[in-house]
């Protein structure tokens, strides 16, 4: 399967707050906040949805095209991505935008307050997804938070022409109005979501958790420490646990390599299962990590894993389809 991945590609500035967030907000004051958190760590990564999401599809060994804008300073992400099996091409530079940016702070109970600027980003819509689809031969374009004009555009697209598109909203849920939620889920092929972002999408839309059922062939939704669960139209749930024993090091960029295992369990024509347990697996390799990008996946240590985790069965069906 040919994956083609939309949305923010990004430079992350990550810190750690050696307490907790909600020790210091006061909530008859949220009206009126004014905080500075002194930090001990400053660490400067590769980031973005569509970055870390590529990033794990080349891991996997799936060669995924990577769809965005960056700035000149981009050079360096580039290499690095084509190092670990992405294909770049695609993806275009501005001439007048940096690379976009992504500054968050996490706490020790794993709460994150962040900011993000946009820059070349911002020129996503001017690129034409459905050109690349049929020069690339893509299956299915994710489409992840990014320009919300590009989303609209590349959705639209995608419809129009027939291409099955993921729905992935993640940080762009607090931007997104009910109406442009109901036009980007409408079709879907995979709607990818956490509980509060499933809370929000509902809220949004008007539409109850059956509403958005109908309107999409499957579901996905992470359930933090509890695992994940996907849902389709008439089926039973599927639900999976998580990965017991994980150490949390830092939790940036996780989802995004759940959705990495998870497409790449469905890509090699596994059960919704297994899917969802390489997910889970991708993900821990992320929380135990500073950095979305610089976890090492080790074949013989993913299946080893995945046995204590889930069985002997799952981690051979994992290990046959790992590259190396």
């Amino acid at each position: 399967m040919r994956i083609a991945v939309t949305g923010s590609i990004a430079t992350d500035h990550l810190m750690m707050f050696s307490g907790k967030f909600t020790d210091t907000l006061i909530a008859e004051k949220l009206d009126k906040v004014s905080l500075s958190f002194l930090v001990g760590d400053l660490e400067i990564r590769r980031g973005g949805v569509a970055g870390n999401i590529a990033f794990g599809l080349g891991c996997l060994g799936l060669r995924p095209l990577l769809v965005g804008s960056v700035g000149p300073d981009f050079a360096e992400y580039r290499a690095w991505l084509e190092a670990h099996g992405v294909e770049t091409s695609c993806v275009r530079t501005s001439a007048t935008k940096h690379t976009a940016r992504f500054v968050a702070t996490n706490d020790t109970e794993g709460n994150q307050i962040a900011s993000f600027y946009p820059g070349a980003m911002s020129e996503d819509s001017q690129i034409d997804i459905r050109q690349i689809a049929a020069r690339e031969n893509v299956d299915l374009v994710l489409i992840g938070a990014g320009d919300p004009a590009a989303m609209q555009r590349y959705t639209a697209d995608c419809r129009a022409a027939g291409i099955p598109f993921a729905a992935d909203f993640s940080q762009q849920v607090a931007f997104l109005d009910g109406e442009s939620m109901r036009t980007l889920i409408e079709g879907a092929a995979y709607l990818f979501c956490n509980e509060y972002e499933e809370a929000v999408i509902e809220q949004k839309t008007g539409w109850t958790s059956r509403d958005v059922l109908k309107r999409v062939q499957m579901r996905v939704i992470t359930l933090g420490p509890a695992g994940a669960r996907a849902e389709q139209p008439g089926a039973e749930p599927v639900t999976v646990g998580p990965v017991p024993d994980a150490k949390l090091v830092e939790p940036t960029g996780a989802g995004d390599a759940f959705r990495s295992g998870f497409l790449a369990a469905m890509a090699w024509g596994l059960s919704i299962e297994r899917a969802i347990q390489l997910g889970n697996l991708m993900a821990v390799h992320v929380l135990e990590t500073v950095g979305p990008q610089e976890y090492e996946l080790k074949p013989g240590p993913l299946a080893d894993r995945a046995a204590a985790a889930y069985g002997d069965a799952a981690a051979s069906e994992l290990l046959a389809r790992l590259p190396g």
